[in-house]
This record gives structure tokens, sequence and C-alpha cells, in this order.
């Protein structure tokens, strides 16, 4: 079983839509129609059978339910796991729901491959967005309100659709057409260890420092709290502490953070009782 053309397309708008933020928000985007779990639903809708779609989804969800990006590291594009990798594997197993079980597992294994080809595009979409980023500051810092206005909105919500067709559409809709040897032969073409992949993922990789540096800024409010910051990070490298287990730790000293500020207020309420006693006795002496 094939995918038309108007499927493709379909896919690739749902991938771009999964994957910008102007569209409804990163929450409507990113952590909704970017899941597997939501995705195959609409890749069931779009593909003509919604059973197998959710069982396929579901199974891809178990896989990488636990992925989080922080600060824009990316390990694993389930974005294109689910547009790219759900529908290969659909069309390979056909749409029979006895088939929904091997569709599931051969998604599972066509996922790594795709989400490794989804994180170079990742990179590349974000690479090209800082393009538009610099036209935006660029408005900002000339200061003119009337460019400003007409700039801004420009940079939110059109230009990154060019990023998003060239990184999200196109690829999405090509391969979906060509099939799942279209991934084996892109990453033949653009080996990881190449000169292309190379620059690309070295530009990706300052992105998380500049999502680190944007955290920083709107948590630390004085020079002690880089202690707490950095204990996460001292947690990671030294101990080894997933996230997960840092969380754990970070509510443990919480805790004990609460129970602290709990002896003060306890401490403090008596004296300030025994100082309004004193004052009333004075006034009535």
């Amino acid at each position: 079983m094939g995918i038309s053309v108007i499927q493709a397309v379909l896919l690739g708008l749902f991938a771009c839509l999964a994957s910008l933020p102007g569209m409804g928000g990163t929450t409507v985007g990113n952590y909704t129609l970017g899941r597997p779990l939501v995705g195959g639903l609409v890749v069931g809708l779009i593909m003509g059978d919604i059973q197998t779609g959710i069982i396929v989804g579901a199974s891809i969800q178990l896989v990488y339910i636990a992925l989080v990006t922080p600060g824009g590291t990316v390990s694993a594009d389930v974005r294109a796991v689910t547009y790219i990798g759900i529908p290969l594997a659909i069309r390979a197993q056909g749409l029979d729901a006895w088939r929904a079980s091997r569709a599931a597992g051969l998604a599972a294994s066509l996922g790594a491959a795709v989400g490794t080809l989804g994180t170079v595009l990742f990179y590349g979409t974000a690479t090209m967005n800082l393009v538009w980023q610099g036209i935006g500051w660029k408005a900002m810092d000339g200061g003119k309100w009337s460019t400003i206005k007409k700039t801004i909105p420009m940079v939110d919500f059109v230009l990154p659709w060019i990023s998003h067709i060239a990184f999200s559409f196109i690829p999405c809709v090509v391969i979906c057409m060509a099939g799942e040897s279209m991934v084996s032969l892109m990453k033949d073409y653009l080996p990881m260890d190449g000169i292309a992949m190379k620059t690309l993922f070295t530009v990706g990789s300052l992105l998380p420092a500049v999502g680190v540096g944007i955290l920083c800024k709107q948590v630390i409010q004085k020079p002690l709290d880089w202690v707490t910051f950095g204990l996460g990070f001292t947690l990671a490298a030294v101990m080894g502490c997933n996230l997960i287990a840092s969380a754990l730790i970070a509510v443990f000293f919480a805790l004990i953070n609460y129970k602290i500020e709990q002896l003060k207020t306890n401490r403090l309420a008596p004296a300030a009782d025994a100082a309004a006693s004193f004052d009333d006795d004075e006034e009535d002496i």
C-alpha cells in the first residue's frame, strides 16, 4: 500500500505544525501534535486506519516517553518519528488490523534511524531560524516603532515557515512517498562523520548554551543561587543521576528548606506575641 501525494502533503503539514511554536504554541504543537500518541491518531486519520495508527503511536510513545529536550539538546526528534516512521511502518505492513503489532515493531526499529535523521532536520531548522532572529534584533536595535511592529510579527509567525517547510515539510513529503529506503539513502550520502553534518551539529550544539543562559537569567536572582543551580549538573556529571533522580533529590532538599523556614516562623511568632503583650502592658500602666 502506497502513500498518495495528498496524504504525504497532509503528513508534511502536520509535521510543520508539530514543530512550529507560533502556530498554537509549544503546548499544542510540540507537546501535543508532536507526541507519537497523538500523532498516531492523526496519521491513522490521514492513512485511513485509525486503529492501527493509535496502536503504532502508543507503541512508539512508550519508547520515547522519557525523552526531553533541555535547552534545545535533542537526541532524537519524535516529530520525525511520528510523521515519517509511523506512516512508513503502516505502509510497509498494510492496513490490516491483525498486522498492527508487526507495524508497531517495525515503527520502533525505524524510529532510531528516522529519529537520528530528524535530529539533523531539527538543528537545520534552528540554524536557519537564527537568521530570522537576527533580523528581529536588528529591528529592535534600530529603535523605530514603525519598523519593529512590522518586523517582529514577520519574524515570529511568517519567516519561520520557510525554515519548517525546508526542514520539516519537504523531507517528510519526499521520504513518505519514497519509502524507508530513502532514510538509508540519506544517511549514506550524509554520513554523521562528514564535514556537513559535523558543521551542522557544531552549530546546533551551541543552542543549548543559549537555552541554559536564558534559564539562568530567569531563575538566578543572587550569586548564591548559582550553588543551587549547579547542583543538578554536578549530580548528573559526577553521580550519573538522570532527570528523575535529580528531581527526587531536589524535592528532598526543598522539603528540608521548607522545614527550616517553618522552624524560623514558629520561633519568631512567640517573640512577636511577647512584644505585643509588652506594649499592651505599657499602655495599661
